[in-house]
């Protein structure tokens, strides 16, 4: 693996001694696209410019998509080890904990499941399946540009896995980087952090940006005292580069690439390498190795047609107690698009081929018939159009349309809609409406079925997933002479069919598999604010309130109607700043709360509580910024809170991890025992929210 990406590497910096004496001109993003420059107002973070929602620059007042922006300054304002804890801050996001031991997790939008997240980096699909898990690790901080949210399928463009919503990460132009950034951090857990960027030239007429991220936490903690890590010790690295080139008339040729290795493991606080595999000492041990290439070429011909591209190799190798899993996944994905302006309104066509091929030792690849793992391929080539149209200055169209073809499943329709109305000046209203798919890899998805005793079983061939949605929002914006106030209304509506998720109640030594029959809906409503005043106060609030629930006909002919396990109500987010001009110094104060959300029992004499209580994380930093360097220091979790409080324990049976003192009846249930009172077996899932307590954290910046 080593040897490839560095092969790539080499490659990459041959490709820039060669191409880039192609020819002069100066790279400006939304010249490139035929957008018009407009300097943003810094009391007005309306407009701001997206690209998530037509796959160009456009100003994000002037959409009809309802496209969220979250800048590299929101996410100094707590600032974490990965993009993954970040997302925290998002009203309506949240990241969720998967696992007591190993601390996988996934990103949740509006209640939704993370595998109906997808994720990109600049437009990319490269985190998914296998990735999800851990993708959003080891993204170098330094050069993040912003990130987009789109809540909502978003199919129509982006294809399989855009059903709950889109995160895209925008990496920074080399041109507009700085040219030297360095962001270093520890904690009082002994976690450490540094994060490098640089901006340098490869040849006259191509820039380079490169990423280095470096995170270490070696040091085991069991503060709730089972024995067990309450964190996972982690040890990995991601080298990110990209480069562009200035080419004739401002066309585009961007090329990036990412290597990523971590090693993590958790579980008994006296394991080592050399139990990896044993039953013994039970532990979670997570090797990945992660290539990522990706890219994007405007054609040298009149018409503004695009390719982008992307690949990634990902490599798994892991043991979850006595249970191997051993994964490969290689993703290829190619896009080519034109876009024409007509007369105020905006076409776009495109055509695209995503490959994934996937092979694990699961019975997810296994060939009955032949006695051998068969890895998975699947094409997925697909089209789609859409048109933006402008009848008037107050009015906005989109409509779009797209066709996959899936080999298994055959053509898979996803149209969407999308309409604003700006009746007055500091009035808007949207109206977005589409459709999302999904197909299904099952042990990539979700950790429990790797984790714990439980047996997995597939009661049918499953189908792939289908919603369609709706959503309406209202906004609010006004800007005084020194200050400034937006607000956002939002409801929506999202209908499933052949849903899967797991079924854990119908037998708690079981999780089933299958498709939904019945219904499956996700609505709600969320608002949020922002408010600056002076550049001194600056301050965002978010609240959503959700109801998640599928109902379904038991084959005794009762219905069943249940909220998914680990969906809250309702949720809240907050972030307040204060700037002291004089003195240079920022207060921040960042935090969330989160509702009760059903939890995994075992059965019914498992005496954890069913439901997790109303909590919240929130956390206090204090900066300092002198010319190029800022210094930050504050508190995380003040208010101390982990998810052992009121629970005898959160991981049932550490003391007999491999259930060698676990009694079972003659079918196959298990039954309480004066060493088993409760009748249950390991089981590391119980888990809502992280088990790190309060800590001190200081870093410091540099930026040329």
């Amino acid at each position: 693996m080593k040897a490839l990406f560095f092969s790539i590497y080499i490659l990459m910096l041959l490709c820039g001694s060669v191409l880039g004496q192609e020819h002069p001109g100066q790279t400006d993003t939304l010249q490139q696209t035929g957008a018009k420059e407009v300097l943003p107002n810094k009391m007005d973070s309306l407009q701001e410019i997206v690209v998530s929602g037509s796959l160009r620059p456009v100003l994000r007042s002037q959409t009809a998509m309802m496209v969220e922006t979250y800048t590299s300054s929101f996410l100094k304002k707590n600032p974490s080890p990965s993009l993954f804890e970040s997302m925290q801050g998002i009203n309506g996001v949240r990241p969720q904990i998967n696992c007591n031991v190993c601390g996988t997790g996934d990103i949740r939008i509006n209640g939704l499941d993370g595998p109906y997240t997808m994720i990109t980096i600049d437009g990319m699909p490269i985190v998914s399946a296998l990735s999800t898990v851990y993708g959003l690790f080891g993204i170098p901080n330094q050069l993040i540009d912003r990130v987009e949210v789109i809540k909502g399928p978003a199919s129509s463009l982006y294809g399989s896995e855009s059903v709950a919503g889109l995160i895209n990460i925008i990496t920074k132009q080399p041109q507009k980087a700085p040219k030297l950034a360095v962001d270093w951090m520890a904690t009082s857990w002994q976690e450490y952090l540094a994060d490098i960027g640089m901006r340098w030239k490869l040849a006259k007429r191509v820039q380079a940006l490169t990423g280095i991220h470096v995170y270490q936490y070696q040091v085991p903690k069991d503060h709730n005292e089972d024995q067990f890590t309450d964190m996972p010790l982690q040890s990995r690295f991601s080298l990110f580069q990209k480069f562009q080139w200035e080419r004739a008339n401002n066309r585009i040729f961007q090329l990036a690439g990412r290597y990523f290795y971590e090693n993590r493991w958790g579980g008994d606080m006296r394991w080592n390498r050399n139990w990896r595999g044993s039953d013994s000492l039970y532990g979670e041990s997570i090797f990945t190795h992660r290539v990522e290439l990706m890219g994007n070429y405007q054609l040298p011909i009149p018409e503004n047609v695009q390719l982008s591209f992307s690949f990634n190799h990902h490599e798994q190798d892991s043991y979850y107690g006595q249970t191997y899993f051993k994964a490969a996944q290689q993703i290829g994905f190619a896009q080519l698009v034109w876009h024409r302006d007509r007369k105020g309104d905006h076409w776009m066509m495109g055509l695209t081929n995503r490959f994934t091929r996937y092979d694990d030792n699961t019975p997810a690849t296994f060939d009955t018939a032949k006695a051998r793992s068969i890895a998975d391929r699947v094409w997925l080539p697909g089209m789609f159009v859409q048109y933006d149209w402008h009848p008037s200055e107050k009015q906005e169209g989109i409509f779009g349309l797209r066709l996959d073809r899936h080999p298994a499943h055959g053509l898979v329709w996803t149209p969407r809609i999308a309409w604003k109305w700006t009746p007055q000046r500091h009035h808007s209203i949207r109206m977005n409406a589409g459709t999302g798919f999904r197909v299904v890899q099952l042990f990539t998805e979700d950790h429990a079925a790797l984790t714990g005793a439980r047996k997995v079983v597939l009661e049918e061939s499953l189908l792939p997933e289908r919603s369609a949605n709706v959503q309406l929002q209202y906004a609010y914006q006004y800007s005084f002479p020194q200050s400034f106030i937006r607000a956002e209304l939002s409801v929506w509506h999202t209908r499933f069919f052949n849903q899967i998720l797991p079924d854990y109640d119908t037998d708690p030594n079981t999780i089933f598999y299958r498709n939904l029959q019945g219904k499956a809906i996700a609505q709600g409503l969320s608002l949020s604010m922002e408010y600056r005043w002076k550049d001194r106060i600056r301050g965002t609030t978010g609240f959503t309130w959700q109801d998640v629930t599928r109902t379904e006909e038991l084959s005794d002919g009762t219905i069943r109607k249940q909220v998914p396990i680990l969906t809250e109500r309702w949720s809240g987010v907050w972030q307040l700043s204060y700037f002291f001009p004089r003195s240079r110094i920022s207060i921040d104060y960042t935090g969330s709360i989160t509702g009760p959300m059903r939890l995994p029992l075992l059965g019914p004499l498992d005496p954890r509580k069913p439901y997790s209580p109303v909590w919240s994380l929130q956390n206090l930093q204090v900066s300092w910024k002198y010319h190029q360097w800022e210094w930050y220091g504050g508190v995380k979790n003040l208010l101390n809170f982990t998810p052992d409080r009121g629970n005898p324990f959160l991981i049932a049976r550490t003391h007999d991890p491999f259930d060698k003192e676990v009694s079972y009846d003659a079918s196959g249930q298990i039954v309480p025992t004066p060493a088993n009172p409760y009748a249950l077996s390991f089981d590391p899932n119980y888990v809502f929210a992280p088990n790190q307590g309060r800590r001190i954290f200081f870093g410091c910046r540099v930026t040329l």
